[in-house]
């Protein structure tokens, strides 16, 4: 008999061999349904998995992220099944999941269009309808070669395989594939499905191999998941923040300066308003501000361990005949301006901010927008401590963010713990106790992390700051790094009590990242349509004839005298026709001015994308409009 541990910490006893799926069977009916992979001792398996010796185990459903990747996985083996069915001469190469679905990458001479997805789908359903179970075979990786001698693409897959142990999953007599596992039950299991698009893709990404086509598809639980997410990405297409940006005016980008973003004055409105708030938050939680030079010499990269660590991200430039960098980052210089004079133990924490101007090199097929560009500027800040404070520090950090963020309508947050890289600078024993702050500031504040290992900075291990938009996307914003190492590469120190000269802690810090990005984050979140504090116009006056333009004038000086940003329509057009641009416009309020509201000093309120007005005096709408901009309100209401 096997003790199987569960994870509400009930221990059940099962015969040798019985089965996960069994276990679950014994668990409960409703489990057994819709179980589709288990966990043993944190490891990924197939339900067949035998139970042979004392283990902890989770039943893994569609609604647990492992459980949707699994699926995806299987699903992307339905979808090769289909392609290779309808088109026999196939090669298969290889298919991973991705965030939100799937992909194949195939060779085939023959293109695959998006008219050939119906098709595609359709051969998907039999397989799926047709209710056979995914088979797992195993063998050594010497029989692998051999059984797939032919095929260059899974002689490599199996030479890369770290194990000696080579799996073979089969759903029905046509089609076996190589693959690590695990999979659903059955192709029944495979969900709701649909093929999304193809694109080219190199082997391995060398350019110097054939042309694959990536044939990628998505699945989700239930048929309403499928068509929520189909309508999310219409919506996201409606929402492109590259579309709106030029729509509304607010930033372009010339050739003049690939991956360099020009923002237009209506788009420096709302990054002034941002740069405000941001400075504002900041000095309550007594930060100071500093600004440090672009152009650095290449002995300070050298020292800041970038050179070894960043450089082919970097941009070079020569003066007086001695090397230089551009910045790619602000900590170098922080630490500079901290060396510039004798430090006690009295001053800390230390908290300095900059809205530092930085520049990266990306290739050009991944700009993208705001998302992705060469020159930037991030909100950094770097507070320097000593031990003690660390834990006081992280948790003042993750308030202050969550404080920003609600601002601007984010409170669906996910925070991940990135631990020590394989390139990295600094002891073993300084990474572990930097992790270990952090983690323990977590903790303090009972806030639910997922570590994320691997993927700390070169200097220290890191917090990251996931938010959700309106359309659950998932942007990394915020982080904290934990950084032991470079204040001793630059000689840092500070008088402690004992009159001892020490070397601080530092923190770096970013709450929004990029400006460009989060103002990009913006546009699509808000779909144009800004709150009213950071609209560009927050008001539009509009007179419904020649008669009432004095009034509509008289109006705007006085919003303008506190502080709205506003403007009159004096054209000629008839007041439908005014009102209809002021909402393709996506302004937060238009203000309708006749004869009546004349008379009466008032103005029928119109609200963004609502049909409903009211007539309220000026003085009232003023009010109403300052409140909702002093308390940073996400909706209009009046």
């Amino acid at each position: 008999m096997a003790k199987v541990t569960l994870p509400d910490g009930n221990i059940l006893e099962v015969t040798d061999g019985t089965t996960v799926k069994q276990l679950a069977q014994q668990i409960g009916p409703g489990l057994a349904k819709a179980a589709i992979a288990a966990k043993i001792n944190g490891q990924l398996v197939d339900l067949s998995t035998p139970i042979n010796t004392d283990t902890g185990i989770q039943i893994i459903t569609s609604k647990d992220e492992e459980g949707l990747e699994v699926m995806r996985h299987s699903c992307a083996h339905v979808m090769a099944e289909a392609i290779c069915s309808i088109w026999p001469d196939t090669k298969l190469v290889y298919g991973p999941t991705v965030e939100d679905g799937f992909y194949y990458d195939i060779d085939l001479d023959e293109p695959i269009r998006p008219t050939d997805f119906e098709r595609i789908e359709k051969k998907m359903a039999e397989i799926a309808k047709a209710d056979k179970p995914f088979v797992r075979k195993e063998m050594t990786k010497a029989d692998a070669l051999s059984k797939l001698a032919h095929d260059k693409y899974k002689t490599d897959n199996i030479n890369r395989a770290d194990s000696d142990n080579i799996s073979f999953y089969s759903h029905s007599d046509n089609f076996e594939d190589l693959c690590r596992g695990p999979h659903v039950p059955s192709t029944a299991k495979a969900g709701s499905f649909k093929v999304m698009s193809v694109a080219g893709a190199y082997w391995h990404g060398d350019p110097t191999q054939k042309m694959l086509q990536r044939v990628y598809g998505t699945t989700w639980p239930k048929k309403k998941e499928l068509d929520d997410y189909l309508y999310r990405l219409e919506e996201a297409k409606k929402r492109d923040h590259r579309v709106l940006g030029k729509q509304l005016d607010l930033f372009s980008f010339n050739e003049a300066g690939p991956g360099f973003a020009f923002i237009h004055s209506k788009g420096m409105i709302i990054w002034n308003a941002i740069v405000d708030f941001w400075r504002s938050v900041h000095d309550k939680y007594e930060y100071e501000e500093i600004r440090t030079p672009i152009i650095l010499n290449e002995d300070l990269w050298h020292k800041s361990g970038h050179w070894d660590n960043y450089k082919e991200n970097m941009y070079f430039t020569n003066v007086d005949g001695a090397d230089y960098a551009i910045k790619p980052m602000n900590c170098p210089g922080g630490c500079l301006v901290y060396k510039a004079r004798q430090h006690s133990y009295r001053e800390f924490p230390m908290r300095v901010a900059e809205l530092g101007l930085v520049h990266r090199h990306e290739a050009s097929g991944v700009m993208h927008g705001l998302f992705r560009v060469r020159q930037f500027t991030q909100d950094d800040a770097h507070i320097f401590c000593v031990p003690e404070q660390i834990a006081a520090e992280i948790i003042g950090v993750i308030e202050l963010t969550f404080e920003i963020y609600k601002a601007f309508g984010f409170e669906d947050f996910h925070i991940e713990l990135s631990t020590k890289p394989e390139k990295h600078i600094g002891s073993d024993e300084i990474w572990e106790t930097a992790t270990n702050s952090l983690e323990e500031a977590l903790k303090h504040k009972a806030i639910d992390y997922q570590i994320n290992e691997g993927d700390g900075a070169f200097y220290g291990p890191k917090i990251d700051f996931h938010v959700r938009d309106c359309l659950k996307r998932s942007w990394q914003l915020g982080t904290i790094q934990l950084d032991f190492s470079m204040p001793q590469r630059f000689g840092l120190a500070y008088t402690d009590k004992d009159n001892t000269e020490k070397t601080p802690v530092m923190i770096h810090r970013a709450v929004l990242g990029s400006f460009e990005r989060f103002i990009g984050i913006l546009i699509e979140h808000y779909g144009g349509g800004f709150p009213l504090w950071l609209s560009p116009e927050q008001v539009r006056i509009l007179p419904i004839s020649e008669k009432t333009n004095d009034y509509a004038k008289a109006v705007e000086n006085k919003l303008r005298r506190a502080s709205l940003r506003c403007n009159c329509d004096f054209s000629n057009e008839k007041i439908n026709a005014k009102i209809a641009r002021a909402h393709s416009e996506k302004l937060p309020f238009m203000l309708v001015v006749g004869p009546k509201e004349a008379q009466s000093d008032s103005v029928n309120v119109r609200i963004r994308g609502l049909r409903d007005n009211r007539t309220i005096g000026v003085d009232e709408f003023l009010a109403m409009a300052k409140d909702n901009i002093a308390d940073k309100k996400i909706d209009l209401d009046f």
